[in-house]
């Protein structure tokens, strides 16, 4: 099989090439604070939207480019190539707006699509909760209709961004009569609406990018509904399969950047790249990470096509998590007691695989844990026989 770029494809790629090498100076980093990064990163989507390389697979009626998945990923490549992360708008434009785009009426498609493109409104994912996080179906919060609103009670809880988010989307219980996958129903919030609390989370890498939220009866009007009331678990899963996809992004520094390091890393009388314990390691998170890329290829192409991502979209987020903490974890551990300063002044590559290390295990609970994402794989793809099902069929307010 051939992956070099087809004529078009090299095509494209120069003009990226060329479009990327015109804004040098407007590229973002993750230098400085997060408003800092966060003015930089808006700064730079609106001139990619202006430009037509934001949501480049998108429709061009919705602001996107009309282009190939190829496209989009040859364009993320020579991003990445600058060190330009994919940072803030990830979860809006991967998850929330194709979702709207799918299911909300014309008029509000209008309304929030292409501010979303442009950078000008940020979205966030209001799903998971104290009690139900890769498990879904156990959602609690409630939603009561009120005539032409609902009122929506509840807590969620590590949802990423929340605290700068202009727009949100919830799956909470309208029918816990309903067995558990049913009685759901998914909507659209205003984070600034009334009754709407958020509390950031202090995260072991010292940041602060998960949340809690708590609704406080906010209500919420029905035209805020994404399909059909009590059908919110099929809206929610046509989410969590984009979501899916971008968990599957390659994480953390790059091959390059990481042969570079083990090269100027002393190790006995010789350097961290002469190990024979790390070559191989090495070697073994690349051949995965490839793998990893090239079934993301193959995803990203079935959404270019109008169809769903389908369950092996989970494989990429289940390795590369994982990679990004064994990886990260044999670098400090290289590094011997200078491993333990973690500084940006003074720690290798800025600290960066410090953040990875201490960032990676909450990559591998957010999305979905390991061992939830393991029986999506073994039911889903490779066909194995499903676990015991004892509360499949029984009201939500029998279980547990």
């Amino acid at each position: 099989m051939d992956f070099s770029d087809t004529p078009a494809e090299a095509e494209f790629r120069t003009r990226a090439q060329q479009f990327l090498d015109a804004h040098r100076d407007d590229l973002p980093s993750l230098a400085g604070s997060e408003e800092e990064r966060l003015e930089r990163q808006r700064k730079w989507q609106a001139i990619k939207a202006k430009h037509g390389f934001a949501c480049i697979t998108w429709d061009r009626e919705w602001g996107g480019a009309g282009g190939t998945a190829m496209e989009a990923v040859i364009f993320r490549e020579e991003e990445a190539r600058r060190g330009v992360p994919d940072a803030f708008f990830g979860i809006g434009l991967g998850l929330c707006i194709p979702t709207i785009i799918r299911y909300a009426s014309k008029e509000q498609k209008q309304q929030l699509v292409a501010p979303a493109i442009r950078g000008e409104q940020i979205w966030c994912q209001l799903f998971s909760e104290p009690a139900a996080g890769s498990d879904l179906a156990g959602v609690r919060a409630k939603a009561v209709r009120e005539g032409d609103e609902w009122v929506l009670s509840g807590q969620k809880v590590w949802t990423s961004g929340a605290h700068y988010s202009d727009f949100g989307l919830v799956i909470a219980r309208s029918d816990p009569d309903q067995p558990r996958h049913k009685g759901l129903t998914t909507f659209f919030v205003k984070m600034d609406a009334p009754g709407i609390e958020v509390r950031p989370i202090h995260q072991m890498s010292g940041g602060m990018e998960f949340n809690e939220v708590f609704f406080n009866d906010v209500r919420v009007p029905d035209d805020q509904r994404l399909g059909d009331a009590g059908e919110g678990w099929k809206v929610a899963i046509y989410a969590l399969m984009n979501e899916r996809v971008q968990g599957g992004k390659q994480r953390g520094i790059s091959a390059a950047e990481t042969i570079a390091l083990a090269r100027r890393t002393p190790a006995g009388d010789a350097t961290l790249a002469d190990d024979g314990a790390f070559r191989g390691a090495f070697a073994d998170w690349y051949i995965r990470t490839r793998g990893v890329q090239l079934t993301r290829y193959r995803t990203l192409t079935a959404m270019s096509r109008g169809q769903t991502p389908g369950p092996e979209a989970s494989i990429g987020k289940l390795v590369t998590a994982f990679e990004l903490q064994e990886m990260s974890r044999l670098l400090v551990e290289a590094q011997g007691l200078y491993g333990l300063v973690d500084d940006s002044e003074l720690s290798m590559l800025r600290a960066e695989v410090h953040h990875d290390l201490l960032h990676a295990p909450g990559i591998r609970i957010a999305g979905g844990t390991d061992e939830i994402l393991r029986n999506i794989i073994a039911e889903r793809v490779l066909g194995l026989p499903k676990g015991p099902q004892p509360e499949k069929g029984k009201p939500f307010t029998l279980t547990k």
